[in-house]
């Protein structure tokens, strides 16, 4: 399991800036039963578990003496830089199934796309999973070897499971599917076509700042 220290914290609110200044990133801990904790954790040490477990894998984060099953459960950026602003960790009961964000990985190749030019369209890309938190899968493969045909699809039913894992999505929806080739004519119209990236939307609500988001942070661990 991957492991991560972590050390309370007394700063909150727009004081929270001088701990990301050091390196570090603040956090919040909670689950389990347990009252909530304020914590600091370093940023690289998070980035490097975050990397490896994302968002479904078991975490040990170690807080003093104590060592606490946790998931990364939410992470902040800043809308204009990206930069890591604070995370939240999901402490665990290991007894008890929870349900969790997964990640698809799409992998082998489609003969029709192959073969017969098709395109390949991953309609769902993160899939909802419950297991107990020993049994969470970082990702769950899509083997896509067997779209052999145009219009072929790929549905939740056909998904391998890990033993214990099952899916909070209907078994007759479309994961990914193959489409017939495009016409030369028709990329050429939709190349020229505007974009919606391009329309200008009058009214359009501004971007939330860092300081805004450092300020929900803020009121979020009141």
């Amino acid at each position: 399991m991957i492991s991560l220290r972590a050390d309370k914290r007394g700063i909150t609110g727009k004081k929270v800036k001088n701990i990301r200044e050091s390196g570090r990133i603040p956090a919040v801990l909670y689950g389990a039963g347990e009252n909530s904790l304020l914590l600091e954790v370093n940023r690289k040490d998070l980035e490097k578990a975050f990397r490896e477990a994302g968002e479904s894998s078991l975490v040990e984060l170690e807080v003093g003496d104590a060592k606490k099953n946790v998931l990364i459960h939410d992470v902040a950026y800043g809308a204009i830089k990206g930069e890591l602003l604070h995370v939240d960790f999901l402490q665990v009961r290991m007894d008890k199934p929870i349900s969790a964000d997964v990640l698809l990985e799409f992998e082998g190749e489609s003969p029709a796309v192959k073969n017969l030019g098709g395109v390949l369209v991953k309609v769902v890309r993160v899939i909802e999973v419950e297991a107990l938190p020993q049994n969470l899968p970082h990702s769950i493969n899509v083997d896509l070897s067997g779209l052999e045909n145009i219009e072929d699809k790929f549905l939740v039913k056909d998904l391998k499971l890990p033993e214990g894992v099952t899916v909070h999505t209907e078994p007759e929806d479309v994961l990914a599917l193959i489409e017939a080739p495009r016409e030369e004519e028709e990329i050429k119209t939709e190349e020229t076509e505007p974009s919606l990236e391009s329309i200008e939307v009058v009214g359009k609500k501004k971007e939330k700042t860092v300081e805004g988001e450092e300020e929900e942070a803020a009121e979020a661990e009141k």
